[in-house]
């Protein structure tokens, strides 16, 4: 048990990190001279991290690991906060149209076991991780977590040894892997900005890594983007698209049948809490609903809502990454937002055409 003074200490220790953290990534989105003299010269040594075990992996130097299923990495260069997830949930369910046998592979970030899992039912979002339960729920694919994306990989094959493709949720650092396609997710309102590595800057590798993979989304972008990514030489011969994200009538945490609109919240005290990756867009996305929000809390990206962060409110806006970790029903008014995305052009029709996958029912006659 630990001492009320050790306690202390901790949590001290905890508002210090939370503040430099969160003064970095006020640096990244408003350049500050003073933190940029002092991160630069952090940014290339972990530039040259960066590019010297990548060149490991390539030459042979550090192992990489090739599954018995064709493997598609659908990632980002950024730190979080991409929109990658709901892409992923939508090209799946794109691919289970075409009759295509898809499953999920996932490190399932923020949960309390190391436990190689495959998902179903009655798995919670503290032993598999938010992201990879909501996409269960959502897509009803196989799904596998685990301390290492091969060792996810291994296990879901062994259990569904009928899937013919395997999409890794993230992972594109993850050279331990091989893969046969790479899709970068990249904000379309970052084409253009002058970013860095970390910890001067918001990206894991330089914005040249866009020029090896075999695609790319410009998320909440358009065809405009796209052409402004074209003449800055962000892309080169790749596949490209954009995805826009849509948002669907409100629902009740503890009674889910019951929907609503923003409308019917007007007049009301209202707030919202997120434990996302950049949860000033959800805030943004609810006021330009319609929603007026008297407060917001925002939290650490995986983080669990505990009860004493709950804000006091006539009705609690929340995620649905935020609702598959809550266990219904609770005190408060809960509603959640829920999210599609869509992709423009069809990628998974560039997934199955670039590695030849048949449809089920089709199977027999491909060779």
């Amino acid at each position: 048990m630990y001492t009320p003074w050790y306690s202390a200490i901790l949590s001290f220790m905890s508002r210090i990190m939370g503040w430099l953290a969160g003064l970095i990534q006020r640096h990244w989105q408003h350049p500050h001279t003073g933190l940029t003299i002092l991160l630069w010269p952090l940014a290339r040594i972990f530039q040259i991290i960066a590019m010297l075990r990548r060149w490991l992996y390539r030459v042979g130097l550090l192992s990489s690991k090739r599954l018995s299923c064709p493997v598609v990495v659908i990632g980002n260069i950024h730190v979080g906060g991409v929109g990658k997830t709901p892409l992923v949930a939508t090209l799946v369910q794109a691919l289970q149209q075409r009759q295509i046998k898809v499953g999920i592979i996932s490190r399932g970030y923020g949960r309390s076991s190391n436990d190689t899992i495959i998902i179903n039912a009655c798995t919670t979002a503290s032993e598999v991780g938010d992201e990879p339960l909501m996409l269960f729920q959502q897509t009803q694919a196989p799904i596998a977590v685990a301390s290492t994306r091969e060792a996810a990989g291994k296990a879901l094959l062994q259990a569904h040894p009928n899937l013919q493709l395997l999409l890794s949720d993230d992972g594109l650092q993850h050279y331990a892997l091989k893969r046969d396609l790479e899709i970068v997710v990249f904000p379309a309102a970052d084409i253009g900005r002058n970013m860095d590595l970390l910890p001067n800057g918001p990206l894991r590798e330089p914005l040249g890594r866009l020029h090896l993979a075999d695609g790319i989304i410009f998320s909440q972008g358009d065809a405009i983007a796209m052409q402004r990514a074209q003449q800055l030489g962000i892309l080169k011969t790749q596949w490209c698209g954009y995805s826009r994200l849509n948002y669907t009538d409100f629902y009740c945490l503890n009674q889910p049948q019951q929907t609503a609109q923003a409308t019917d919240f007007a007049g009301k005290n209202c707030a919202a809490i997120a434990a996302i990756g950049r949860p000033e867009r959800f805030f943004q996305a609810l006021q330009t609903l319609g929603i007026e929000l008297k407060q917001t809390i925002a939290l650490s990206d995986h983080a669990v809502i505990k009860s004493a962060d709950w804000p006091q409110a006539d009705v609690i806006f929340i995620t649905e990454k935020d609702a598959v970790k809550l266990a219904a029903p609770l005190q408060h008014n809960i509603w959640v937002l829920p999210l599609s995305a869509q992709i423009c052009p069809d990628l998974a029709e560039f997934i199955q055409t670039r590695l030849q996958l048949c449809a089920t029912d089709t199977l027999k006659t491909c060779s």
